[in-house]
């Protein structure tokens, strides 16, 4: 449903006389701003971690704010922390793809179709409501615990190839990229056997001189070793959690899809913060230096980097009814863009937000999400940087960016902030 975006023209009433001889009383009411032309997407030039500098100042002066689409759908814009918590967590917004309206440039004809079975992020309860209470369970803390210690033996076994190949690399081939992908083998039970030909197909999706075509390809064929997966661990369970889930209600083509979401899921937002959280630290000496000192400090420091970052950094949803938020009214059909970025940057929950600091206690960030959706394997993600990024700093002491700043190449695609490379050096013994 597509509102009419007119602004309202001022309301006036003139006291009656017959004889005035005063100037007549005149009441007036604040126009209504112009819809935003689009969503802000251009960041700092030379700051590669910050948001685009218009979130701000919208942020300031209208946390939500009317924003027209790209394809002329005149919905809403969302900046303020309170506003997009809110929104969130309000089961009158729904994330059904096929309700929303897409805000990014170049999506003028774009019709999203509905979620693919499994995939938690584009479903409303109850449907979501009964996959979230069967997956819940089985996060449990033994399997967490486990996932630990493996993570911890995946990251050492990581940094002593790059220390044989080093002292230069390439951190999201040699590092960033492959501890994610290994963990979801270790979650979802990939045998070992099947582990080298599950990383060259991961190994595809990222490698950037690989064709679109063989992207493609690589990605169907890892939702194939997912259902072969399914099948073999129906036929005899192991210790890992889509064993677990074959003694759930959840059918074959299900088990599938929640392998392939999980897959899709956990392994380009990790490797991501992985490699533009080391970008960042690096280039805050002084808080590399606080994390070699103190290693303790890797769980304030992950929550501080995803704030800061935000690299899933654009959410929306859908308003099923008529609701009120922060006093505006938001119509039936109209989409509401929530920018995690400007709320993660909101200096009314977090003072001084534009500066890095590994101390601060940045509970409440929004990066794994809020409400129902609030990512389901925020823990294994927990898990995977709390290891790499003291791991990293302490086996390295002297690491530091191959090139200069400004030549590390960003990703561009519009809904996941990142690099495409990270060149790192370190002075060899």
């Amino acid at each position: 449903m597509q509102n009419d975006s007119s602004t309202p023209t001022p309301s006036s009433s003139l006291t009656p006389s017959s004889t005035p001889t005063t100037p007549t009383a005149v009441e007036t009411t604040r126009p209504e701003p112009e819809p935003l032309a689009g969503l802000p997407v251009t960041r700092p030039k030379g700051c590669p971690f910050d948001p685009p500098a218009e979130l701000a100042e919208l942020r300031a002066d209208q946390p939500l704010r009317r924003m027209r689409y790209p394809d002329g759908h005149v919905g809403w814009l969302a900046t303020g922390y309170s506003v997009a918590r809110a929104v969130a967590a309000d089961p009158r917004f729904s994330s059904r793809y096929e309700l929303m309206h897409t805000p990014f440039p170049g999506t003028e004809g774009l019709t999203l179709p509905p979620a693919p079975v499994g995939d938690l992020t584009g479903i409303d309860p109850p449907h979501h409501t009964r996959y979230r209470r069967i997956l819940m369970g089985k996060f449990t803390v033994r399997r967490m615990r486990e996932l630990t210690a493996r993570m911890a033996k995946i990251t050492t076994e990581h940094l002593d190839a790059m220390e044989r190949r080093g002292p230069t690399v390439d951190l999201v081939t040699a590092f960033a990229h492959p501890l994610p992908a290994l963990m979801i083998c270790e979650l979802l039970g990939v045998p070992y056997a099947e582990r080298a030909r599950f990383q060259r197909h991961v190994t595809a999706l990222s490698d950037t001189e690989v064709t679109m075509e063989d992207r493609f390809a690589a990605w169907g064929a890892l939702q194939e070793i997912i259902r072969e997966l399914v099948l073999a661990k129906r036929a005899r369970p192991t210790d890992d959690l889509l064993s677990d889930l074959t003694g759930s209600a959840l059918t074959d083509e299900e088990l599938s899809g929640v392998g392939v979401f999980l897959l899709a899921a956990g392994l380009d937002t990790t490797s991501n913060m992985i490699a533009l959280g080391t970008f960042a630290v690096l280039s805050h000496p002084e808080q590399a230096a606080a994390l070699r000192a103190e290693p303790d400090l890797a769980d304030q420091a992950v929550e501080e980097l995803m704030r800061y970052l935000t690299i899933a950094h654009t959410g929306v949803r859908a308003a099923l009814e008529d609701v009120e938020v922060d006093g505006q009214l938001i119509r039936a059909g109209e989409s509401v863009t929530v920018s995690l970025q400007a709320a993660n940057r909101d200096p009314a929950r977090f003072p001084d937000p534009d500066r890095l600091d590994l101390r601060r206690k940045a509970t409440g960030q929004l990066s794994f999400g809020h409400g129902i959706h609030q990512c389901l394997g925020q823990q294994l993600a927990r898990v995977e940087m709390r290891a790499a990024f003291p791991a990293l700093l302490t086996r390295f002491p002297t690491l530091r960016l191959a090139v200069p700043p400004e030549e590390v190449p960003l990703r561009t695609d519009p809904t996941m902030h990142g690099v495409q490379s990270l060149p790192i050096t370190w002075d060899a013994a």
